[in-house]
């Protein structure tokens, strides 16, 4: 897993393995976690290469620009025990977790239990 190849996750084997934050929350930002999984945050259509028309640089890159560089920002600056620790998400999770869930065919569908009470 590539979360484990940089260190974020560590894998604990045997029955009722899986796996656990490979360092303390507070070290772990939230754009390192994005990264880690070959994600991006760029919003310019060109990947920021400037070449979205024609090869040339469009009227709004800058703009686009200097956003991607402000969520990038924002994301690494905020750690994993900031974001569970945030009330709104934790009412979010709360709701989430007390949420039964239907599928089609009217059976109850299995969900990820995420207790960041804990």
């Amino acid at each position: 897993s590539r979360l484990r190849k940089n260190g974020l996750v560590a894998s604990v084997r045997g029955p009722g393995g899986g796996y656990l934050l490979g360092k303390d929350a507070s070290a772990i930002a939230v754009g390192a976690v994005i990264t880690a999984v070959d994600e991006s945050v760029d919003a310019t259509r060109c990947q920021g290469k400037e070449g979205c028309q024609g090869g040339n640089r469009c009227l709004t890159h800058t703009l686009w620009r200097d956003l991607s560089e402000r969520i990038s920002s924002f994301l690494n600056n905020i750690t994993l025990a900031e974001l569970v620790n945030n009330q709104d998400i934790l009412e979010v999770a709360d709701r989430q977790n007390n949420d039964t869930r239907r599928t089609a065919n009217g059976r109850p569908q299995e969900t990820i239990n995420v207790n960041l009470r804990a």
